[in-house]
């Protein structure tokens, strides 16, 4: 069943799904025997041009909604650093591509099936405003030099 989300978070939501289709990309890169260091050099890309200002966001802006002490949003600081180390890794990248891939994935759905459903009931007005105000609703802009995944 859909969730109906508030606009405020839609962004949020939309960056989301660019996301899935990150970890999309990741498994169908590795399922057509493409070079790991090619795929990362898209998801550098994508880690510096998305997912850095996506999780800031979030940090900043929702994630006090509930609280530093909630622990939905323990959880979700958790998985931002497990994430984060995973896109700076260089030591083990193909290992840590096939982590994001899984990784990501369950965050999102994390976020969007439950994290997101208990700021948007728990913010005020002025909060959901907040939370729109600094998220762009530029469309995604994807990096086409290496479509690897075509």
């Amino acid at each position: 069943m859909a969730i109906k989300r508030h606009y405020a978070l839609k962004e949020y939501s939309k960056d989301h799904h660019q996301a899935l289709l990150l970890c999309w990309k990741i498994q169908v890169g590795f399922s057509k025997g493409i070079a790991a260091e090619r795929i990362k050099t898209y998801t550098n890309w994508f880690y510096e041009n998305h997912i850095l200002t996506h999780f800031q966001l979030e940090e900043k802006y929702m994630f006090p909604v509930l609280g530093n002490e909630n622990k939905l949003i323990i959880q979700a600081l958790e998985e931002h650093k497990i994430l984060l180390a995973l896109f700076t890794d260089t030591s083990q990248i193909e290992n840590s591509l096939k982590q994001i891939q899984i990784q990501l994935k369950n965050h999102i759905r994390f976020e969007e099936r439950v994290l997101f459903n208990e700021i948007q009931s728990a913010a005020t007005p002025q909060e959901l405003e907040k939370i729109a105000q600094f998220h762009s609703d530029e469309k995604f802009k994807d990096n086409l030099n290496d479509v690897f995944w075509k």
